[in-house]
């Protein structure tokens, strides 16, 4: 069975061979762990890094600016970002319309030319993602991080959004409308070249809890999601939804919209809450802490993290699959050893 064919096998409860993993190595860890080290690991555990060839030389990273140490970077909607460490993605500290005074000359970028972070050839994407589905691999795609509601955050600075929000500003409603509008040109363009799956990420969590009410996320947030879902659907591709935090008490509503496989964190949201409310009823793509157990624990702790979540939530009806972001900081030997274990229990 191919990569892609138990991927979807996974995503669709048709009982897969293994728990698809994705393990993505953060441009950053380059710079600041021993290349020889990740190379090694990778050349080790090729279920997680099947196709990798090893570089001939020191690799370095391509980076634009929104990931570059000192840069400033204005995204096309006219956010501007920093950040202070090569490979990690900035933050915006500057909003185009923090003061709504300027909304009459605000103008939403042409996603003909641009996915709203970074600017894009659709006839260069189109090509790439049929060399994709030439070679029998997964066709993937999505929108930008944060595509709605942190994109209002952006936009307008995260307090004055809440408040927009709990105000009901007249404004509101028709800017996420346009805002959906270009979301869904981009989902559309995706949809006439031809993906299996679609990604649809957002950060909705805070450590404890999400980071607007429950009600706002019904009454604005929701909405909008509902008609990117729909088009997604209607394209004949898997919603994949993720968002960092605890999302407890919007996964309901989530669900709702027509999401396939939902990506959130383990120990924010807990596993057995996890198993009791999702389990059998999403597809969860569950993404391993690493700001506690891997990041400070001792490696026999970080195969126990693992063999918990296969053992809870692992089904040879499939519905699991696992992603781990690894950044600077997590130490040798926890990385060794967590590769080592998703390999030993991703195979049913």
């Amino acid at each position: 069975m191919t990569d892609r064919e138990n991927y979807l096998r996974a995503a669709r409860f048709e009982r897969p061979e293994r728990i698809p993993v994705f393990f993505a190595i953060n441009p950053a860890c380059y710079f600041q762990y021993d290349q020889n080290f990740l190379f090694d690991e990778m050349e080790k555990h090729k279920l997680l890094f099947s196709g990798f060839v090893r570089p001939k030389e020191k690799y370095v990273p391509e980076l634009s600016d929104i990931c570059r140490a000192g840069a400033v970077y204005y995204d096309a909607f006219g956010c501007r970002w920093e950040t202070t460490a090569d490979g990690i993605l900035g933050t915006v500290v500057e909003h185009p319309l923090a003061d709504l005074s300027k909304l009459s000359e605000y103008r939403f970028p042409d996603p003909s030319h641009t996915t709203g972070i970074a600017d894009i050839d659709w006839k260069a994407e189109k090509e790439r993602l049929n060399e994709i589905r030439r070679r029998g691999g997964l066709t993937a795609a999505g929108l930008r991080h944060g595509h709605t509601f942190l994109q209002m955050c952006d936009i307008r600075g995260y307090e004055n959004f809440i408040f927009d929000m709990m105000d009901e500003e007249p404004y509101l409603r028709p800017f996420l409308e346009k805002l959906t509008d270009f979301n869904l040109a981009i989902v559309d363009r995706y949809m006439q070249i031809g993906v299996e799956m679609f990604q649809i990420p957002e950060d909705l969590g805070m450590q404890k809890g999400p980071m607007l009410s429950v009600d706002n996320f019904r009454e604005f947030i929701v909405p909008c999601y509902k008609r990117l879902t729909e088009r997604v659907r209607a394209g004949g591709a898997l919603v994949h939804m993720h968002s960092d935090g605890d999302i407890k008490l919007l996964a309901e509503d989530l669900l709702d919209t027509g999401v396939d496989i939902l990506n959130l964190q383990d120990l924010a949201n807990g596993v057995e809450w996890i198993e009791k409310n999702l389990k059998g009823k999403v597809c969860i793509d569950l993404d391993i802490d690493r700001q506690k157990i891997t990041r400070f624990g001792t490696p026999d702790e970080v195969e126990k993290l693992v063999r918990d979540e296969v053992e809870t939530l692992g089904s040879p009806d499939g519905g699991l699959m696992f992603t781990y972001g690894l950044y600077p900081g997590i130490p040798e030997k926890n990385v060794s050893r967590l590769m080592d274990a998703l390999e030993k229990y991703m195979i049913l």
